[in-house]
């Protein structure tokens, strides 16, 4: 409906010059995906998850109804139909590796994930991913046959992964999104073992990589229903720096500011800037406490990875057998799963992977000087040929040693060197973030190969 608040909002966006008429339509836009997932999608898709039995990564593949091979087919159907809806702007493939001679696949088995690429139209081998866990478990790791509903832990990162692609398939974007629904997690992560080198071999530019394990329970063991927070779990330190590398980062610092860490308070900037009654709670370590998830093999090649997940567990529907005890009912069904709240970390995910789409890459080889100075120097390397136009400048952030978030910035204009005069290297952290015309920024990234998101 065409109202009078609308039509002046109208006539103020024609008076704006034409730069704060695109700034603004890129603001609106990003809301608009924010407010875009639908809980009753999500509901849908893990119902229909769940309705496979079990979808362990050894259990039943020709079967139509039940077992991994149905699951995954399904899923390979509903990418083809979010694609046919855009126009084909989709490529769905599967990602496969044959895995055999581990504790938990003894047996030579075909892995197979279900991948949709939506390609960037300015700089489409720059790569955003959000992935989700096709499989399920009970209590016995290798039990492929009783019942495993799986609702939360993952149909629900999976439903998000799909409405997701729904959402963003409405729109272009400057770098490439994929949306993957990986394989083999409980079993040893091997679906995003075999992407992780797959996309590595290809020599995709990752910049990012969302992986959404356990994003629907509000209700958790430790007595606390809340569904305003989600935590991003992210490493510091890459998995896969050199010996050099770590010398020169024991005099220069970066244990904080890996591209890992600067994702995840990107991400938490995000939901501030764009969520409503949401908010982040960055967990500085590579997942919970002594375990795992499938972002860590896209970490063990130096990829930024992190991990989003509710914030309250509740373990007695994780990994296990359906049945009830002394009063306690186990297993994970959707009885369990708060779909708004899904859809809700579904909207930060998201508009995170729009906003780190349309934004410019990070700055590359970012260095800095300033030693033994009341000056700081940093340097940063031209934009991308595919992207000069995209790129309208550079910011530059610094903080305090000991904060978590970035506190101070500036912009600096479309320059690759910039001295801030007066603020003394040895007392903050620094780094640099690329802004594109719309004023979309990418994240900050730290000087050197601490910090570095690649070129």
């Amino acid at each position: 409906m065409f109202t009078a608040r609308t039509y002046l909002a109208a006539l103020i966006l024609a008076a704006l010059p034409a730069q704060a008429q695109q700034n603004d339509n890129k603001q609106q836009m990003l809301h608009a995906i924010a407010e875009a997932p639908s809980a009753d999608n999500i509901k849908r898709d893990i119902e229909k998850l769940v309705s496979f039995g079990t979808r362990h990564t050894l259990s039943e593949t020709e079967s139509d109804t039940r077992g991994i091979g149905a699951a995954r087919r399904w899923i390979k159907a509903e990418f083809e139909k979010i694609s046919a809806e855009c126009g084909g702007c989709l490529e769905v493939s599967y990602s496969t590796g044959v895995i055999s001679g581990e504790a938990r696949i003894p047996n030579a088995t075909e892995v197979v994930s279900v991948i949709a690429i939506q390609r960037g139209k300015t700089d489409p081998n720059r790569f955003v991913i959000m992935s989700g866990d096709i499989d399920s478990r009970v209590s016995d790791v290798m039990d492929f046959t009783s019942d495993a509903p799986g609702a939360n832990d993952n149909a629900s990162g999976v439903a998000g992964t799909l409405e997701a692609a729904r959402v963003l398939s409405q729109y272009q974007f400057n770098g490439s999104i994929v949306y993957a629904a990986l394989a083999g997690e409980e079993q040893g992560l091997f679906g995003g073992k075999i992407l992780a080198q797959q996309a590595k071999d290809a020599g995709w530019r990752i910049k990012a990589v969302l992986n959404n394990d356990m994003i629907g329970n509000t209700a958790g063991i430790n007595g606390v229903i809340d569904n305003t927070t989600a935590r991003v779990f992210a490493e510091g330190t890459r998995a896969n720096e050199t010996e050099a590398e770590a010398r020169s980062r024991r005099f220069t610092g970066g244990e904080n500011d890996s591209p890992t860490r600067n994702l995840a308070r990107y991400i938490d900037l995000i939901a501030d800037n764009y969520m409503t009654n949401l908010d982040v709670m960055p967990v500085y370590r590579l997942d919970r406490f002594a375990r795992g998830g499938h972002h860590r093999p896209f970490n063990d090649l130096g990829y930024p990875a992190v991990r989003i997940m509710e914030t309250n567990e509740h373990y007695d529907r994780q990994h296990q057998d359906l049945r009830t005890e002394n009063g306690i009912v186990y297993g994970d069904t959707l009885d369990g799963v708060d779909f708004a709240y899904a859809a809700k970390l579904t909207a930060l995910n998201a508009v995170s992977l729009a906003s780190l789409s349309w934004a410019p890459n990070p700055p590359a080889d970012v260095t800095i000087k300033g030693a033994v100075s009341a000056n700081t120097t940093l340097s940063w390397a031209a934009p991308l040929p595919q992207e000069e136009t995209l790129v309208k400048g550079y910011k530059i952030y610094w903080r305090y040693t000991d904060a978590s978030a970035w506190q101070f910035s500036r912009e600096v204009g479309k320059v690759t060197e910039f001295t801030l005069e007066n603020v003394v290297i040895d007392n903050y952290f620094f780094g640099v973030a690329s802004v594109s015309q719309d004023g979309i920024e990418s994240p900050v990234v730290f000087p050197g190969a601490a910090g570095s998101f690649g070129n």
